[in-house]
């Protein structure tokens, strides 16, 4: 019984105060004997006889129950029968009760316990006392509730409970009714949630009271108290009962009209709770993380789990769509002007971050098509809080890539509509949007300028269809001017709309009002700096700072072109006063000069020299810096002062520790694009300071170059701390990558290492972070600890994936000739030099390898294979092989655990992880691609750049290594997978190719940043490291070849294959018409040679065939021909060493033959029309050739000397007696060729010269006539040589002296020279010949050696000869010619060298002598000397029109006297 039951009881002294309760009986009869069974059920009877003769059913149901009994029989103690098998004996005393009760009254059973059950939960709700209202239950209410509960199912089990009644009786006690006691029902399973509201009479009742009610939920839930998980249970209970149904099909609803009334109250009490929580959001100014009021309880049940129970609905989306609808049109106040002045308020890091939450939990039901469907049908319908409208694009281009795209696409289909229909209600919104998703950066959307420039500067724009079109877009900028931004105005200013020339006006008109409203803003285009950052909207940089990143950008292309940048000398012109006033100052700030110009330095001497520094500014920077000078500080480090960068540096490094905690918490997974977000702000405020008005200098880091390890690269960094900055996104990457992987493999941790890879991709950070990366890489790669080594590796595959939208990596000029992408980049930074970088590299690329296989584990082929880098797979086969032998054996497939988890360990064993790597199938799979095989040429080039000294393999590892590759798995392979299908010449012309690759790219250094070189400095310079040309473990392994080779062929050398090499390679380099393209084929040839030079001698013959035997050597004589003696200036010959190099291997070859002195006279003979210039070579290096021709020829035959060698020695014994005075005059002739006695006494003359000074040349009368001609030609060749040559040992002077001696013999024997000058390739005889001894170069000066003699000859005996003034006027007219290509600066540079010869002239002094000669020679001509010339001037009279005149005048003269004369007849 109840206390005021018992209190009653005791007060009353009557009769009824010793009656006892139920309990105490029962106690008191539990104790005695235990009664027979028959005595039993007497006793139960009488009990029960009692119950119902003195109950009082109000007091019994609020009874609570007292000490347990032992639990009874229901079906027995009461004689009802029920489902369950055992219960409560008083459950069944109610329900007896209760069925007495209802007898007795006339009245259903299940209606009276549905009345006095709702009527006992009222009781229970008034029972707290309090004055506030409530919705939780006490603990002592909720032991009551509990047990009522406990009757009301086993009514309800039992038939004895009416539902509806229920429904209607507890909705009269609505007043005291409690939240969390309804809740119990539907827990209880004694009604549900759906089915009380639909039992309600007055909706609009039910709709406010469930408002307060939840309403008050929120704020339990929000208070520390015990009872905060009941309250949230309960919220979410109801949250999923009125989503389920307020937003279910229509077809779902029946048919009942108080039922169909609920959704609305569904909807409406919904609704209402989120105004409720945006307007708390709204009236909240602070960025914090708790809303006030409900809001943020209410707002954090947006989540996929709390409907995971109607999920398979389609509610949760519909209720998702109208949530993000109502957001979007709660409180449309602002109006699309108040946007546009304010939106840069509203991007992702800027909106309260409840806010965000609350969008990013509604992108996780709704697909990105779904919200731009629903953002799209909102815009075009309703009003908009276009703060919120904007700030949800913002968190959607963060936190969903694909939907970036979709931005874009859905822009462009507001801007095309905007047009077909002339709205302005689509172009705002395009506008705005585009805005809004560039703030967020140029890794999630493209910059406002880049977009402007696109959409409107094209001739396929929509503005240019018509000139409404064009009316109707200044008409919309015009009216956005005064709301506009400066940075937006400067936009529309400088990359204004594509305008036809008829329409101009209209762009003029708004230039001048955008240009006003800058004034009016106080901004100046004139002001605004020559690089500056259009795309960003961060409010208008001042121009100092502005001023200080110009001047380091100017530096930049300066570095790189050598001239003064276009942006400077336009605002030198145009915008005197930013350039005047900032650029200036910024450039010229005192400093200690250098002892060799720097690029500031030079560039600030080519600004002087242009005329572009005034000169008392540049006077006052002088004496600026010799006044730094000597006040030299003696730290020249200087301290960072504390500032808004220090302050922006803090916040970022918070930043970034906050997403590594986010990593260790799986569950935060979707937080992490919004920690980006806030990364990439904090990293903006870092990288410029100067939007709060810090001025800070920029730094700038040296970075060795990637690909060869000798340059550098200088990186330009706007912010001193830029590099601090950096190292902490690297290392909280790192870090990050760690904590994420010890819980999860690469391909579960999300997408975060991609969103942070992209932050690092930005326009001004890309370059510094691959700037540190190359640091870290090449300078500290071994000394990096397993974590570092991860990450790096990781952040590498990622940057190798976003290769397509990055730019390309330039190395500078003397890097390559063409710039890199990001992947081979990022390849190159793992050089493979030394034993300690190879080991380095298989750690870095173990890791990177696992890692993408991990990441793409289950992807296809075709997608695994396109997040690789060819590069890192390729090196980490070659390492792998060269240095663990166990690899070289076939392995056999592994499908165990890829080596991830284990590497991030401090202990882990990189030999073991990268041998488990190789044998695992992924990457065996992988290895059947053909863009990841290392093939025959990629080994090659891998091996070449070993350094044999700091090798990680000793010689004979490193020899056993080479053949093992060589012979055992390229040279046997298929050409299909990289082999050489057992072809042991393609082997050699493979290699050979690869040492001459690798020379080309250690000789770019010598070659580049000259205009012009001497081919002799070329040829000598070291072409590589330490002055060797190729690994000579690889060149040992090509002789070692090429000698297999010879013997696999019977002795029969073949050579073929490498003048193959040559031609292709030649062919290759194109064009020749620029210094440099001449300068590169020089280094070819170079290499050619020396490649020759290093193999047999033999390889220079190609076959020696028998019946009739001959030696063929063609390949070698075309390629001396049209190479090798163009690459020399001395004429006349070649170099010693390819000179002997070629004889020989002809007497080897010969001497394999049967007849060995017959193969070498017919050689030598075919080489007196083929190729000369062996000859006349063998006779200017005979002295030191003899001898070792000599020995060779006697060692292997004891035959006399063949009789072509014969004659070469006996050439030079006539050539050497000319020259002594104490020899008489040999009477025989001098053998046949003339040419080549000529070149003997010629380069003898030379050797005299030389060691003697000027001789007499007094025996040249004796001489024959083709003698001298040739002689002459020589000399001239030489002449050319001597001011062409730096190192030439003979005078000029000397030269000049003996020319002119040889013409002077030549007239007196009236000995025809002036042929010397007209010769042809076409023409036979002598002429084929010499010019095939000397270099096309030299004979294309010859003109300039024709007017140099002139001055020495007799213009009287000139004038005789017929033809010389057509050889006049056209060795003029090439002179020009040479004059106009700039062939004659090398001659004048060389001239100008030296300062003793002073009798030569410039080129241009030169041609105005030989112009003034030929004008006053002509009038003195023959009329004889005229024919033909109008032939010559035909091509080439706009060479000098003046010239052309004064011989046409002539010749038409000439003309006109010839038809004057009278005919004689007879």
């Amino acid at each position: 019984m109840s206390d005021s039951r018992a209190s009653e009881a005791a007060a009353d002294p009557g009769p009824r105060a010793l009656r006892k309760s139920l309990s105490e009986l029962l106690a008191g009869r539990v104790k005695k004997r235990k009664c027979s069974p028959e005595r039993r059920q007497e006793v139960k009877a009488a009990a029960v006889h009692l119950l119902r003769s003195h109950l009082n059913l109000d007091d019994l149901l609020l009874e609570v129950e007292g000490p347990q009994s032992e639990k009874l029989c229901l079906s027995k103690l009461v004689g009802y029968d029920s489902p369950e098998a055992y219960t409560n004996p008083s459950d069944a005393f109610v329900g007896s009760a209760l069925q007495d009760q209802a007898l007795s009254l006339g009245v259903p059973v299940g209606i009276l316990s549905a009345r006095m059950t709702a009527s006992t939960i009222g009781e229970i709700c008034e029972a707290a006392g309090t004055s506030s209202p409530t919705v939780l239950l006490s603990s002592e209410q909720r032991k009551k509730l509990s047990s009522l509960l406990r009757i009301a199912q086993y009514l309800l089990a039992n038939g004895m409970f009416c539902r509806l009644s229920f429904c209607h009786e507890l909705w009269k006690v609505q007043n005291s009714l409690v939240l969390e006691a309804v809740w119990h029902l539907q827990i209880q399973n004694i009604v549900s949630l759906q089915e009380l509201l639909e039992r309600h009479s007055d909706m609009q009742v039910l709709e406010v009271w469930l408002c307060r009610s939840l309403a008050l939920l929120c704020k339990e839930v929000e208070a520390p108290s015990l009872s905060a998980d009941v309250a949230r249970a309960v919220l979410a209970d109801f949250l999923r009962m009125l989503v389920l149904r307020g937003f279910q099909e229509k077809s779902d609803l029946r048919r009942n009209v108080e039922q169909e009334k609920l959704p609305q109250v569904a909807v409406t009490v919904l609704q209402s709770l989120l105004n409720t929580a945006l307007e708390a959001l709204a009236a909240d100014k602070q960025e914090v993380s708790v809303a006030p009021g409900p809001a943020q309880c209410w707002l954090s049940l947006f989540s996929g789990h709390t409907y995971c129970s109607v999920i398979a609905t389609e509610a949760p989306k519909r209720f998702f769509t109208h949530t993000l609808t109502q957001i979007l049109t709660h409180n449309p106040v602002l109006k699309a002007s108040d946007a546009i002045q304010m939106q840069r308020e509203w991007s992702f890091v800027r909106t309260p971050p409840l806010l965000t939450s609350l969008y990013r939990k509604l992108f996780v039901v709704l697909s990105p098509e779904e919200l731009l469907s629903c953002l799209q049908e909102v815009l075009d319908t309703r009003e908009v809080n276009w703060r919120h409208v904007l700030s949800c694009v913002s968190t959607l281009v963060i936190c969903l890539p694909d939907a970036q795209q979709l931005v874009r696409d859905w822009v462009a289909h507001l801007v095309a509509g905007a047009f077909e229909r002339f709205d302005l209600e689509s172009l705002v919104p395009a506008f705005l949007i585009v805005r809004q998703a560039a703030l967020e950066g140029p890794t999630v959307f493209p910059p406002y300028v880049d977009w402007f420039k696109v959409t409107f500067g094209s001739a396929r724009s929509p503005h240019c269809r018509s000139k409404k079109a064009l009316v109707f877009l200044f008409t919309f900028l015009s009216d956005l001017v005064p709301f506009e931004a400066p940075q937006y105005l400067k936009v529309h200013v400088l990359h204004p709309p594509l305008v036809p020339e008829r329409l101009r006006p209209l762009l003029t008109d708004y230039v001048t009002l955008a240009r006003t409203r800058l004034a009016d803003l106080e901004v100046s285009v004139e002001d605004m700096g020559l690089y500056e950052d259009l795309s960003s909207v961060g409010g208008a940089t001042e121009p100092r700072s502005q001023a200080l990143q110009d001047v380091e950008k100017a530096l930049e292309v300066f570095a790189h072109t050598g001239k003064i940048p276009a942006a400077v000398m336009e605002a030198s012109i145009f915008r005197r006063s930013y350039y005047l006033s900032y650029f200036l100052p910024a450039l010229l700030m005192p400093r200690v000069l250098p002892k060799s110009p720097d690029p500031r330095l030079a560039l600030i001497e080519a600004l002087k020299r242009a005329d572009k520094i005034p000169l008392s500014v540049y006077s006052d920077y002088r004496q600026a810096c010799c006044a730094a000078e000597e006040k030299k500080p003696e730290t020249p480090v200087e301290k960072a002062e504390p500032g808004c960068a220090s302050g922006a540096l803090g916040a970022l490094e918070a930043a970034l520790g906050a997403l590594r905690a986010a990593m260790v918490e799986p569950a935060q997974c979707d937080v992490v694009p919004a920690h980006i977000a806030v990364i990439s702000e904090r990293l903006r405020a870092v990288l410029d300071p100067s939007e709060d008005g810090v001025e800070v200098p920029s730094i700038q880091h040296d970075v060795p170059s990637a690909e060869l390890g000798l340059l550098k690269q200088k990186v330009c960094v706007g912010s001193r701390w830029f590099g601090h900055a950096v190292d902490l996104l690297l290392t909280c990457f790192c870090q990050s990558l760690v904590a994420a992987s010890s819980f999860a493999s690469p391909q579960r941790q999300g997408p975060w290492a991609s969103l942070f890879t992209s932050l690092l991709c930005g326009r001004a950070l890309l370059p510094a972070v691959l700037t540190r990366l190359s640091q870290l890489l090449l300078q500290q790669g071994p000394r990096l600890s397993a974590p570092h080594v991860l990450g790096l590796a990781a952040l590498a595959i990622h940057l190798s994936e976003c290769e397509l939208v990055l730019p390309r990596a330039d190395l500078g000029p003397a890097a390559s000739a063409q710039d890199l992408s990001v992947a081979a980049f990022l390849d190159s930074l793992l050089p493979c030099r030394t034993g300690e970088s190879l080991l380095f590299c298989v750690r870095f690329c173990t890791a990177a390898i696992s890692y993408t296989l991990c990441m793409s584990s289950s992807e296809s082929q075709a997608v695994t294979c396109g997040r690789f880098s060819p590069g890192f797979v390729k090196k980490f086969q070659f390492t792998v092989l060269r240095l663990f032998s166990e690899a070289r054996e076939p392995p056999c497939a592994d499908v165990g655990d890829l080596p991830w988890r284990p590497l991030g360990l401090p202990s882990a064993d990189w030999m073991k992880a990268a041998l488990c790597l190789w044998r695992h199938r992924a990457f065996r799979e992988l290895l059947k691609e053909k863009e990841f095989q290392l093939n025959y040429r990629d080994w090659l080039q891998l091996e070449l750049g070993i350094e044999p000294a700091v090798d990680a393999l000793s010689a004979t590892e490193r020899r056993d290594f080479h053949q093992w590759a060589i012979y055992q798995c390229y040279l046997p392979e298929s050409p299909a997978v990289g082999g050489c299908g057992g072809d042991l010449e393609t082997a050699c012309g493979v290699l050979t190719e690869a040492m001459m690759d690798f020379c080309q790219r250690l000789a770019l250094v010598c070659l580049q940043g000259s205009s012009s070189q001497n081919p002799d400095s070329v040829e000598n310079s070291d072409l590589g490291p330490g002055g060797r040309m190729v690994n000579q473990d690889l060149l040992s392994r090509l002789q070692e070849m090429v000698a297999e080779l010879e013997l696999e062929q019977g002795g029969t050398p073949r050579g073929r294959f490498l003048f193959g090499i040559f031609c292709r390679r030649l062919q290759a380099l194109g064009d020749m018409s620029t210094v440099a393209a001449r300068l590169r084929r020089q280094q070819e040839l170079l290499l050619h040679k020396r490649i020759l030079l290093a193999l047999p001698p033999t390889m220079l013959f190609t076959s020696l065939q028998e019946k009739p035997a001959t030696v063929n050597c063609d390949e070698f004589l075309h390629f001396v021909n049209s190479e090798l003696r163009n690459i020399y200036y001395h004429g006349g010959s070649l170099t010693h060493d390819i000179t002997a190099h070629f004889f020989r291997g002809l007497l080897s070859t010969c001497l394999r033959g049967q007849d060995p002195s017959l193969l070498v006279d017919l050689t030598l003979v075919a080489c007196q029309s083929k190729c000369p210039i062996i000859l006349t070579s063998a006779l200017r290096w005979w002295p030191r050739l003899e001898p070792v021709l000599t020995c060779q020829w006697r060692r292997l035959s004891q035959s006399p000397l063949p009789q072509a060698l014969q004659q070469l020695a006996e050439v030079q014994d006539l050539a050497k007696s000319f020259l002594s005075l104490d020899m008489a005059l040999p009477t025989s002739r001098a053998p046949s060729p003339a040419w080549l006695s000529a070149a003997s006494l010629h380069f003898a003359i030379q050797q005299a010269l030389r060691e003697q000074g000027r001789r007499e040349l007094k025996m040249l009368d004796h001489k024959p006539d083709e003698v001298l001609l040739s002689l002459l030609f020589f000399s001239v060749i030489s002449l050319l040589s001597a001011h062409l040559a730096r190192n030439e040992a003979v005078d000029p002077l000397k030269l000049m002296a003996m020319c002119t001696e040889i013409l002077r013999c030549m007239e007196r024997r009236r000995v025809p020279w002036l042929t010397l000058f007209q010769l042809t390739e076409t023409e036979a005889g002598l002429g084929q010949v010499l010019l095939r001894v000397a270099s096309d170069h030299h004979i294309r000066l010859l003109p300039l050696a024709f007017f140099s003699l002139l001055p020495y000859l007799d213009p009287n005996a000139l004038i005789r000869e017929d033809t010389f003034l057509h050889v006049a006027v056209n060795m003029y007219l090439k002179l020009m010619q040479l004059f106009l290509a700039g062939e004659t600066s090398t001659f004048l540079t060389q001239a100008a060298q030296r300062q003793q010869d002073q009798a030569s002239d410039d080129p241009l002094g030169l041609i105005t002598k030989a112009r003034v000669f030929l004008l006053q020679f002509i009038p003195r001509c023959s009329d004889r000397s005229f024919s033909n010339m109008a032939e010559l001037l035909a091509t080439t009279k706009d060479l000098d029109p003046e010239m052309s005149t004064v011989l046409q005048s002539r010749q038409q003269v000439l003309s006109d006297l010839a038809l004057s004369q009278e005919p004689q007849l007879f």
